[in-house]
């Protein structure tokens, strides 16, 4: 059976981690820029996935979708593709596929298909099990979930509330693939922890693994958490990383928005961390969402003070609320920008000061075609 896997820019690290999980089950999972073969697999997140949705609907072969939006859209997404992965796809998806290739698709668990009755998932995957890519190569992924329960984020909702922590001796094995590590996880500087209280006797165990890479850590493709930001986190950091950045998130300069957002932390907190970064000789990069349905006009106002006094000492990231469903904010709209804040706004990216985008949420994936 041939199965192929449709390119998609922002799906590359899935593609990386499935094609590891298939081919150890004997499936080889080929890159097709359309649908074609026996069967094609989609990984589409919700901005990505209105522009896949006819070529799915129409395709000649067998569909597989997963991903954040099949995730959170099962029923929806069940309406044009052939069958629907709902959750984490490392063990459901080579599953999938020897029940599609021996003709036993009834009930396949944690796969919605429109002509059976729905199988809920009934496993959790084990980080270590699962290589975090083989020959077609991805980001190591270190950790996977979350205890917070942002009100605007489908992380917990797909991943669960709980952190999982792929071991060390695996990490290092596969950063030796690559020069520089780096890390796909939601919290960096939570390794080896609850997500909670930080483990960094866990990190430097990580880091000393690591140093015959160039390490970055909490810098792209992740981030930590303000309240993580401390002296000792970040002495670590500027020991055996070389990243000369710390990406972490603000999302609002309001602390009533904050708590409606379900953060778990504060403003002040945000001010420390960015104290301490540049304490350390470090540059923050600070990310906000604007347009939250939950914001009045002075904390969108606040926001943009925040920003302004981010940019005096880092940059900043901004972009617009998008309501992702499977989140508690779905179906929300975004609130308008002010005036002030749109000009504000405009001029700072003129003077490259701040990217992002608060007027086209979904810009930055259009390109994945």
């Amino acid at each position: 059976m041939q199965v192929n896997w449709r390119l998609i820019t922002a799906a590359k690290n899935s593609y990386a981690a499935l094609y590891a999980a298939c081919e150890t089950e004997g499936y080889i999972l080929r890159p097709v820029e359309a649908p074609e073969g026996d069967v094609t697999c989609y990984s589409l997140n919700s901005i990505s996935a209105p522009l896949y949705e006819e070529e799915i609907r129409e395709a000649a072969c067998t569909t597989i979708v997963g991903g954040p939006h099949a995730a959170a859209c099962p029923a929806r997404v069940a309406e044009y593709a052939d069958y629907v992965v709902t959750g984490e796809g490392e063990y459901a998806l080579p599953r999938l596929l020897r029940a599609i290739e021996s003709g036993m698709t009834g009930a396949v668990p944690g796969v919605m298909h429109r002509r059976s009755p729905f199988c809920p998932v009934d496993h959790t995957v084990f980080l270590p099990a699962y290589p975090p890519f083989s020959r077609m190569k991805g980001y190591i992924e270190i950790s996977r979930g979350c205890p917070f329960g942002c009100a605007y984020c489908q992380t917990p909702s797909i991943f669960g509330r709980r952190m999982r922590h792929r071991p060390v001796d695996q990490i290092a094995r596969f950063a030796a693939h690559y020069r520089d590590a780096r890390f796909v996880t939601p919290n960096a500087l939570a390794y080896g922890s609850d997500g909670i209280t930080p483990r960094l006797d866990r990190v430097e165990r990580l880091f000393r693994a690591l140093q015959n890479n160039e390490i970055y850590f909490g810098t792209f493709p992740s981030e930590v958490r303000p309240e993580f930001v401390t002296d000792e986190s970040l002495d670590l950091i500027t020991r055996y990383c070389s990243n000369k950045r710390l990406h972490f998130g603000a999302q609002s300069g309001s602390d009533r928005v904050l708590r409606s957002l379900r953060r778990g932390h504060t403003v002040a907190d945000v001010r420390r961390a960015i104290d301490a970064v540049r304490d350390h000789g470090m540059m923050p990069v600070v990310d906000f969402i604007v347009g939250l349905p939950c914001e009045e006009d002075g904390d969108q106002l606040a926001t943009l003070d925040l920003v302004h006094e981010v940019v005096r000492r880092g940059r900043a990231h901004v972009h617009l609320f998008i309501p992702l469903p499977g989140t508690p904010m779905a179906g929300m709209r975004p609130r308008p920008l002010l005036p002030e804040v749109q000009r504000d706004l405009g001029r700072l990216a003129l003077a490259g000061r701040i990217s992002g985008s608060w007027s086209d949420p979904g810009r930055r994936f259009y390109s994945n075609r």
